[in-house]
């Protein structure tokens, strides 16, 4: 039996749990900066994701490789600044943690100082095993990413969906399980077949979170520049856009433009 909604003040990692006995779902964006945190808080969303996603659309990389450690401190701090509810989860970016736990400490240990983030975020399973434990042994909240991992993109060769074979989607469960024994409080499962997502979920009793995933998991992630349509070359099947910001703000600006050269702004309710 579900119960009544419980309405959180501070969301925590024990709310995530709290939510997921409950049968609440949960709900995740992306922020990279203060004004756009502001909102999204504002709003009721109950995490925030400060995504290495930020090198892609704040920076315009091609991919999510290239962001720095300082660079995601810099962002997670603006993020914490705007926020009074969400829990702010902070990715740990590619060659931070991969090759070298006591790495991964440091790198997960400067993020909660500098940035004031509530947990981090690891992308992989078994193979960074080592890397998750020195972090939670630190007392240090980790979130867990599988299925499509962008960091590693060139392993992959694609954005596809991921574990639509027998192995690798076994695999996944297999280190699903092991990221909960190991103490991670909630894990992202991102392109994956929504059959296997929602096995997932229904095995293990910390949140699975889903990008691409279904709606069988126990709640939902996009980037915020994507599901506000700022962003219009990116089109995949798991992406609603909930506004068209793009063709919104470009009319304005060009509005803008006309009224500047028409001399028509400023006005004269608009001068001292």
């Amino acid at each position: 039996m579900s119960t009544a909604k419980k309405d959180y003040k501070r969301v925590t990692v024990k709310s995530l749990v709290e939510m997921k006995a409950n049968k609440e779902k949960i709900s995740m964006l992306t922020a990279y900066d203060y004004t756009m945190a502001k909102i999204v808080d504002g709003a009721g969303v109950d995490v925030i994701l400060v995504g290495d996603s930020a090198s892609n659309v704040m920076a315009g990389h091609e991919t999510t490789l290239p962001i720095t450690l300082d660079q995601m401190i810099y962002h997670a701090s603006s993020v914490i600044r705007a926020i009074d509810r969400a829990l702010i989860v902070v990715d740990l970016p590619f060659g931070s943690y991969q090759s070298d736990p006591k790495e991964a400490l440091r790198s997960a240990i400067r993020i909660m100082k500098e940035s004031g983030g509530h947990a981090v975020k690891l992308e992989g399973g078994k193979e960074i095993k080592e890397s998750i434990k020195r972090i939670l042994n630190a007392g240090i909240p980790v979130m867990g990413h599988l299925g499509l991992t962008p960091q590693s993109i060139y392993k992959f060769g694609t954005y596809t969906v991921r574990a639509k074979e027998e192995e690798e989607a076994q695999k996944l469960k297999e280190d699903a399980l092991m990221l909960e024994k190991a103490g991670c409080f909630a894990i992202v499962l991102e392109k994956v077949p929504a059959k296997l997502a929602k096995e997932v979920a229904e095995s293990l009793t910390i949140p699975i979170i889903g990008i691409g995933a279904g709606n069988g998991v126990d709640g939902q992630v996009l980037v915020t520049h994507d599901m506000l349509g700022m962003t219009h070359e990116f089109n995949p099947r798991f992406l609603r856009r909930y506004l068209d910001l793009y063709t919104e703000m470009t009319n304005a600006f060009k509005q803008y433009v006309t009224d500047v050269k028409a001399v028509d702004f400023p006005n004269e309710n608009e001068q001292y």
